[in-house]
């Protein structure tokens, strides 16, 4: 089977190559000791491998509590662990708990963060990933190579009526943007039922495009339980819109891979609550490892901050 390699920034007291092996057999075959059924043919096939160890520099205070150090300090180091593709199948969410899961409760490890992941093209491939990507967008907003799509958000994040809404795009659509969302916070607030706002958005939108022949795409923010984001999706579609927006970490994998499948609008998925994943240099996770399980999903665009 083909292998699907992770990268992880490490700090640990112990012995680097130590650690990495519990890293390894937490995360496949291993248990905290040995049991009747962990056979040599089944860690020949199943067990993770650790395939490449770059020792760094070594520290006097450890990133995050943990066990204290009998070495005189704390070891940092790049692994590359890999697993057989058959230990998860196409399964985003079991694959995601294989290479993070409960390593950040492990003791070795000071620190620890997912930083990259490599994905064999046959495993790949099998996702759909981005419907529509850089260039879909780019068509669907009628703005070739030749300058970057001009983007905004609506503000206030809540409490705008619809008919508001609907007058700020149209203040922007006069100005030449070429892209509108949804602030996270708004979904389907009190005053602005998700149909009344996509039928006020979209009025003024159809209206402008067929004045001047440019569609300013609009992200709607569908986040939500799963079957209501399939209506809010279906309802978009109804409507003439081209993109929906995702809160990504609040919805998860499944959900977007869900919506993400159904192939007809572009997803812009919004990734707040991405500090508590990022912002600590040694736990959670990096973006390049991050951006490639949401592409996998299906997202055409990533949210991210400022330049």
């Amino acid at each position: 089977m083909e292998r699907i390699t992770a990268r992880y920034y490490i700090e640990t007291p112990y012995e680097v190559e130590k650690a990495a092996a519990v890293l390894a057999g937490e995360q496949s075959s291993g248990t905290f000791v040995a049991v009747p059924g962990e056979t040599k043919e089944l860690k020949d096939r199943f067990a993770a491998r650790v395939e490449r160890i770059e020792e760094l520099e070594t520290v006097a205070s450890p990133a995050l509590p943990g066990a204290s150090s009998s070495y005189g300090g704390y070891r940092r180091a790049l692994v590359d662990v890999s697993w057989s593709a058959e230990n998860f199948g196409y399964n985003l969410p079991t694959l995601v708990s294989t290479l993070q899961g409960n390593l950040y409760e492990i003791t070795r490890f000071t620190g620890l963060k997912l930083v990259d992941i490599h994905f064999p093209d046959a495993y790949a491939s099998h996702y759909r990933g981005p419907r529509f990507g850089i260039a879909g967008c780019r068509s669907l907003t009628g703005v070739g190579p030749g300058r970057p799509l001009i983007g905004t958000i609506i503000k206030p994040s809540i409490g705008l009526t619809p008919a508001q809404t609907a007058g700020v795009v149209h203040t922007l659509a006069q100005a030449g943007i070429d892209f509108v969302k949804d602030d996270e916070l708004m979904a389907s607030a009190a005053n602005s039922r998700f149909e009344d706002r996509v039928d006020a958005v979209m009025e003024v939108i159809n209206r402008h495009a067929d004045r001047t022949g440019k569609k300013i795409m609009y992200a709607f923010n569908i986040s939500d339980e799963m079957e209501p984001m399939l209506r809010k999706y279906d309802y978009v579609i109804k409507c003439g819109g081209s993109c929906v927006m995702m809160s990504i970490n609040s919805v998860g994998l499944s959900a977007v891979k869900r919506i993400g499948d159904l192939g007809q609008l572009a997803i812009h998925g919004h990734r707040n609550g991405w500090g508590m994943l990022n912002r600590h240099p040694l736990l959670a996770i990096e973006f390049p490892a991050h951006q490639k399980l949401w592409r996998l999903a299906g997202v055409d665009q990533l949210h991210v901050n400022g330049i």
